[in-house]
């Protein structure tokens, strides 16, 4: 077999990562890990209730007992407007965010944050918790997604109109957003199919299960300024939520990445550290925040359950003539459910001219569903790639030579509206009906899964600051939190730019005072969109040096080329 020669030095290549002896000795910090002189412990009450109307709350005892420093509810934070900000498909409500942060009219879920304590020890923080009157009203809850949806279910927000449907609903419902996307003519393409199979499925909410607990640790100073250190996938994030949850200035709040451990999208949402500025704000005092891990079960979204109903249809040659698919997420306690991306992704593998497809964003008394993994295309790819096997096994084709026949090619058609830009599925199926492991012959009680998934990278900003140091060595300052090993890929890419040695590189997550804004670190996009700002700010190095050489040796800066990290005359008459 023919190796093939790489073009590059240090890509490619796996090298012992910045973070690792750390990690393997212990002495990375994460969220829990930081404290202050002072520091108080922060105890959020929570509701036992799925859905309860608050009609009271009497913190009196809890402030009275001693060793209480502080106690805040819901009232404690400025009211938001209530706007949606943003693209649809990420679009935000302060209004929703502030009263997941804190319940105010409501509690709309088991767990839901109702008031927060901060004390001189745990114990005692737990105590005053006990000791917090909250007078509840009992409602009747809903947590299946078909459930929600039906004319009788109780419902989380009185006044929630659908929207996206025209004309406009007169009749609140739990459905926050219905999105509809079609291309071509599905009933001209279901009417050229020689089978047609249409299935319901239905998937359970599942949490992200990340190691590590939410935990934070927050200052804020008697000169206005907050400082947090928090565990999260997106620390600029962290600093715009809290800045306007709390009622501060961008410019006030520094937020500083600890060490994650884990996150797989749930930490993309801030939960604690709005509750522990505010109680730092309130006691004058630092306060750190973690959830336990039922905290984090009960209270932190986990992915969208959903129900779906999907319908294809095929020719006995193969050829996919239509496919239709309806898509209803929970998006728990708030709107913002991925469904989306479930819409978008779900058919996105395959060159099919006539798709229609159909999302509701359903709210349930569960905790508000938070990112996980690819965020919505792996449940629509459940049911999409159920009914390929389906109409495999009725029209007598290998379920891989089928998704092999319909494949999406550059150019192809997306329900999206743009055509494909880029394909790879199809020499991703070839190499599986390749394979030695998909040749061989099935033993007793064995079978052979196929399946496909599409997904793609998440837009956002990226920083990057790149320094050369006197002997020679670089520091590359980016914003994003490593996830899973991007500081790697960081000093790789810019070794490989600069021509130096990846060990004379230093890659490091820097806090929101030290780099331009960054997005948070999720979607897949950190490798591509950091890892070009790492790229180009290199680049931009290589520029200004050439030119500082340039001016020393009194030549045309076209005279001066950059090669194994040196600026070097680009031939030997140079200057003459």
């Amino acid at each position: 077999m023919n190796e093939i020669k790489s073009p590059y030095k240090w890509v490619g290549k796996s090298p012992i990562r910045p973070d690792g002896i750390p990690k393997v000795t212990g002495t990375a910090k994460y969220g829990a890990d930081f404290t202050l002189p002072g520091t108080l412990y922060g105890k959020v009450l929570r509701s036992p209730h799925a859905h309860a109307r608050i009609k009271s709350i009497d913190t009196s005892k809890a402030e009275a007992l001693a060793g209480v420093k502080a106690v805040v509810t819901a009232e404690d934070l400025p009211n938001q407007d209530f706007a949606y900000i943003g693209p649809e498909r990420v679009a935000a409500n302060f209004w929703h965010i502030t009263r997941n942060i804190l319940a105010r009219e409501k509690a709309l879920y088991e767990g839901h944050a109702i008031a927060a304590v901060a004390a001189i020890d745990a114990a005692t923080a737990a105590e005053a918790c006990a000791l917090i009157n909250v007078d509840y009203e009992v409602l009747p809850h809903v947590i299946d997604v078909d459930e929600a949806m039906a004319d009788d279910a109780p419902l989380l927000f009185e006044d929630m109109i659908t929207r996206g449907v025209e004309p406009e609903p007169t009749k609140p419902s739990n459905v926050s957003k219905q999105l509809t996307f079609e291309i071509g003519d599905v009933a001209a393409g279901f009417a050229e199919a020689d089978v047609i199979v249409e299935k319901d499925f239905k998937t359970a909410a599942v949490h992200q299960g990340y190691i590590e607990p939410h935990a934070c640790l927050a200052r804020y100073g008697a000169d206005g300024q907050g400082e947090i250190w928090s565990s999260s996938q997106g620390h600029f994030v962290v600093r715009g939520l809290t800045a306007k949850i709390i009622g501060m200035n961008l410019a006030d709040l520094k937020v500083n990445p600890a060490e994650i451990g884990g996150g797989f999208g749930g930490k993309t949402v801030v939960y604690l550290e709005p509750i522990a500025m505010a109680l730092s704000k309130k006691s004058g005092l630092p306060v750190r925040a973690a959830m336990t891990r039922d905290e984090v079960f009960k209270s932190s979204g986990p992915t969208s359950g959903a129900s779906m109903t999907i319908k294809m249809g095929v020719k006995k040659d193969g050829t996919m003539t239509a496919a239709q698919g309806v898509y209803r997420f929970q998006a728990g306690a708030f709107p913002g459910s991925p469904v989306m991306n479930g819409c978008l992704c779900g058919f996105a593998p395959y060159h099919i001219e006539n798709q229609h497809t159909v999302g509701y964003d359903v709210v349930s008394n569960r905790p508000k569903a938070a990112a996980y993994r690819a965020p919505g295309s792996p449940i629509a790819a459940f049911g999409v790639e159920s009914v390929i096997d389906i109409l495999a096994k009725k029209i007598g084709m290998d379920p891989a030579e089928l998704r092999m026949k319909n494949a999406a090619h550059i150019g192809a058609p997306s329900v999206a509206g743009p055509k494909l830009a880029f394909e790879g599925y199809s020499e991703t199926v070839q190499a599986v009906l390749d394979h030695p492991g998909y040749k061989a012959k099935l033993g007793p009680n064995q079978g052979r899964g196929v399946a496909s998934g599409y997904w793609f990278n998440g837009a956002g900003e990226s920083s990057a600051t790149v320094f050369i140091n006197t002997d020679g060595t670089a520091s590359i300052a980016t914003g994003s939190v490593d996830v899973g090993g991007s500081r790697a890929s960081m000093a790789l890419m810019a070794a490989e730019t600069l021509g130096i040695d990846y060990d004379d590189i230093r890659a490091t997550v820097s806090d929101t005072t030290s780099v331009q804004y960054t997005h948070v670190t999720g979607g897949s996009r950190v490798t591509f969109a950091t890892g070009m700002a790492v790229v180009q700010g290199c680049e931009k190095t290589i520029d200004e040096l050439r030119k500082r050489a340039a001016m020393i040796w009194d030549v045309d800066v076209e005279g001066v080329i950059w090669e194994d990290g040196h600026a070097k005359p680009a031939s030997s008459n140079v200057g003459e």
